[in-house]
């Protein structure tokens, strides 16, 4: 069992072996829409290419808002690390546990009912409506295994845990690898067998986490009772803008998604292709923010600001470091990136040329990452909504817009990547001037009543 206590030793050091296994466990979860890409893309063509990505980024971009949530476990569970509140960590962890499972419940049987209809309303080209419509309703039947997974890794995380929900996520990625071929091609399932195959990955990896949390006693889980009224007012009260975040990040990718539609089949296929490469571009940056928003939350839980303020000056020079170097990776590979998952010329033009031009803008949009996470970590769940309004809503949707009408379908990539500069900028003036970094909610428990939580604004 590995659980850190992030508010003493080496910044440097610690972000640094705490932020690799994140890395890995992200990189190996985009892999199941990677591999679903490439499966998909090579046996059933560039429409059902597009298909899986017009359900996927309908899929995130509803569950958004629970994912959201965890970002407000991870404040509030390692806030009660850093101050060694071994009670209020077991409360707050049975809340989200009840929580999360009814929103869970309620938003896949939403999901599954109004599939076609939101495929419509993103303006889905017709080739594409019937199989995108198949792939979304069984994604949404296992998104109780997709949120639960993710929330006993951001536990497990929030203790200083981030090795242990790597191995799962690995082992449900090698699952994922053997069952994709074998549902598309052998059973002759087509788009059905990619879906599926995500799914009963997803469903592997939350009983492995749960058999494991629960045999190994590594956070204080209890049998699900319904929380107290304090308990469930402060998850609302930082969950729901926190969930509100995610929704607003990935509503505006959906968004994006409408202006890419316009331009026809062979464009959807490679913008897909470009995301599932430019997915990986920002993993690093991803798993930086995640691992500065546990670092933070336990210094602040501490109030070790101090040390608060390295996380974030280590933070934004490993994310330049890094994304700079993958950045000129995928310049140079552009094109071959692309083939491994379509060969259709237009579609492989179009994808080459947007990876080519948004990969110099992902230093940016990685630093909006460590500064919001260092945010986030105080529990300034607002603050972070406003920033992402900005950055999607004022910014990145309309200069998507604006330059795809000024210079073509390259203009999608073009507005993205000034989207990602602007915003930064936006996210940094906060953090600097906004005092961002302590101007925060910090989570306390009250000394009459050890059952309480009260939220105090510092």
């Amino acid at each position: 069992m590995a659980r850190h206590d992030f508010t003493t030793g080496s910044v440097s050091k610690q972000l640094f072996h705490f932020s690799g296994p994140i890395i890995l466990a992200n990189l190996l979860q985009v892999s199941y829409q990677f591999i679903d890409s490439l499966w998909v893309g090579n046996l059933l063509g560039a429409s059902a290419l597009g298909a899986v990505t017009i359900s996927t980024t309908v899929v995130v971009t509803v569950l958004a808002f629970i994912i959201g949530i965890n970002n407000a476990t991870l404040t509030i569970l390692s806030q009660q690390k850093g101050k060694e509140n071994e009670e209020g960590l077991k409360n707050y962890l049975n809340a989200f546990v009840v929580l999360l499972f009814a929103l869970s419940i309620f938003i896949g049987s939403l999901g599954l009912v109004f599939s076609k209809s939101i495929l419509v309303w993103l303006n889905t080209p017709a080739e594409m409506l019937d199989q995108a419509t198949v792939y979304l309703q069984i994604n949404f039947l296992g998104i109780l295994f997709l949120v639960g997974y993710n929330f006993i890794g951001t536990v497990l995380r929030a203790v200083g845990d981030s090795k242990t929900p790597m191995k799962f996520v690995l082992i449900a990625a090698l699952l994922n690898t053997v069952l994709d071929p074998l549902f598309i091609s052998v059973f002759q399932w087509g788009i059905k067998g990619a879906a599926y195959a995500t799914v009963v990955s997803q469903g592997v990896a939350f009983l492995l986490g749960i058999g494991y949390t629960l045999r190994h006693r590594i956070v204080p889980f209890t049998r699900p009772k319904w929380p107290l009224k304090e308990e469930v007012l402060l998850i609302v009260k930082l969950g729901i803008p926190s969930g509100l975040q995610m929704t607003v990040i990935f509503a505006g990718i959906t968004a994006i998604m409408t202006v890419v539609n316009s331009f026809g089949g062979a464009v959807v296929a490679g913008f897909g292709a470009a995301q599932r490469i430019d997915s990986l571009i920002t993993l690093p940056a991803l798993a930086l923010g995640t691992a500065v928003n546990s670092m933070a939350g336990q210094n602040i839980g501490a109030n070790r600001w101090d040390r608060v303020r390295d996380i974030a000056v280590f933070g934004a020079v490993y994310n330049f470091c890094i994304m700079i170097v993958v950045a000129v990776i995928i310049f140079l590979f552009a094109e071959p990136f692309i083939r491994l998952f379509i060969q259709e010329e237009q579609a492989l033009a179009f994808g080459t040329d947007y990876l080519k031009i948004i990969a110099f803008f992902y230093p940016f949009i990685g630093l909006n990452f460590i500064l919001n996470g260092i945010v986030r970590g105080s529990g300034a769940m607002y603050q972070v909504l406003v920033l992402n309004i900005i950055s999607f809503w004022v910014l990145r949707y309309p200069l998507t817009y604006i330059c795809s009408n000024l210079f073509g379908e390259n203009g999608i990539a073009i507005g993205m990547g000034i989207g990602f500069i602007i915003s930064s900028l936006f996210a940094f003036a906060y953090y600097r001037w906004g005092n961002g970094g302590r101007k925060s909610c910090l989570l306390r428990m009250d000394k009459v009543d050890t059952r309480k939580y009260t939220l105090l604004l510092y």
